[in-house]
């Protein structure tokens, strides 16, 4: 197994909420750019035996190596736990198991005594892990709390489990201005942030197989009950192409409703797609579009996507969430309800793709980077200061 750089008082553990091999969300592109600052160790969401055959998608992530060293950098930690983990039964057998999971690796990977560096936890429905860290930061990603119904969770338990996770955290950091009035002024703000470098070739990457004519309007995503659907099919019925990547979360109540949309002669969805190949479905995209139910979950949260699509140098359409409100540029055109926002979508389109603008919206999501969002959070954890690893 190749080694990771430093010591094990350089490393930052991260607990994160998605897996790895998911989409390339806030937990991976964070820690990623947290590599800066020292050796991470990617801990996986607990995963069972029996996942492999209940989600075949995650049967990659159930079969993997224990431990997975990528980069000098960053290492990634799978943490096996009892089928059946969820059952109030077993429930109380989860954290021990993936707690000594985490101490294991860290003891393989750097010995077994000293404090590491930082434990950062996305994980606000989670218990810390017995391991000595000079800091524990909590990163709130999204206000499960107000999204219980939604996501089919306990409420109650919900409460109990964050306000045990603040009380284990020395720093708290949210992605929005929505979370950081809920929690109060301990919490710090650093926001979602994008990948220009990723998006950087866009308008020469291949172009995929697909045949939609005139300006194209594009969602790129996860179809679930947070998008307003409403808004895409008002954007379809002005007849304008409309190209929707990304998959269909199990359990969508408007599974039907949206199979009628995608239908459509003028809609094309392709379905999940690697995050590498986004540039390709991006090169077809003339306005992005980030259409959420008005919600306080919601209201909480932080969409990549807006960032990502002026990182493409694409125009964009937006609900007005806090978060897009915050980050205060005309370069996101904000609309509500389906006819103002088909509307916006429309005046959008008829805009012709200047270098100009192109270069505006770049240079806009340049200043919002993970690279940004690491050096905000790297100072709540006090890493600023210390000589980097390598």
């Amino acid at each position: 197994m190749t080694a990771l750089d430093g010591t094990r008082e350089d490393l930052i553990v991260y607990l994160a909420t998605g897996w790895w091999d998911g989409p390339a969300g806030t937990d991976r592109q964070l820690a990623t750019a947290l590599g800066r600052y020292g050796p991470v160790l990617y801990v996986d969401p607990p995963i069972s035996g029996l996942t492999r055959f209940l989600k075949p998608q995650l049967a990659g992530v159930a079969a993997a190596p224990r431990i997975q060293v990528h980069t000098p950098r960053l290492a990634r930690l799978v943490t096996r736990v009892t089928p059946g983990m969820t059952r109030p039964v077993l429930r109380h057998l989860r954290a021990p198991q993936v707690h000594h999971t985490l101490r294991s690796a860290v003891r393989e990977l750097f010995g077994p005594r000293g404090a590491v560096a930082a434990v950062v936890s996305s994980r606000v429905d989670e218990s810390w892990p017995r391991l000595p860290a000079r800091h524990r930061l909590l990163h709130v990603t999204d206000d499960l709390v107000a999204g219980a119904e939604l996501l089919g969770l306990p409420r109650e338990r919900l409460i109990r489990l964050e306000n045990a996770a603040l009380a284990g955290a020395d720093r708290v950091s949210v992605v929005s201005p929505g979370l950081r009035e809920r929690y109060g002024s301990r919490a710090e703000l650093v926001p979602n942030g994008c990948s220009p470098e990723a998006y950087a070739g866009v308008d020469e990457a291949p172009l995929p197989d697909i045949r939609l004519t005139g300006p194209v309007a594009g969602f790129v995503g996860h179809l679930n009950d947070r998008i307003d659907l409403s808004l895409l099919e008002a954007v379809a019925d002005t007849g304008c192409a409309l190209l929707i990547v990304g998959p269909l979360a199990h359990g969508y109540r408007e599974a039907d409703r949206f199979a009628a949309l995608a239908g459509r002669g003028n809609v094309s969805w392709v379905g999940q797609r690697a995050y590498e190949e986004l540039p390709s479905y991006l090169r077809l995209i003339d306005v992005g579009l980030t259409p959420y139910v008005d919600n306080a979950f919601n209201r909480a949260s932080f969409p990549l996507k807006t960032l990502e699509y002026l990182a493409a140098g694409r125009a964009v359409v937006a609900t007005s969430l806090p978060a897009h409100t915050w980050l205060n540029t005309p370069l996101i055109t904000l609309a509500d309800g389906p006819r103002d926002f088909a509307a916006q979508v429309g005046r959008a389109l008829a805009q012709p793709r200047t270098p100009a603008g192109v270069r505006d919206r770049r240079s806009f999501a340049a200043r919002h980077s993970w690279t940004v969002r690491a050096e905000r959070m790297a100072e709540l954890l006090g890493l600023t200061t210390r000589t980097s690893v390598g």
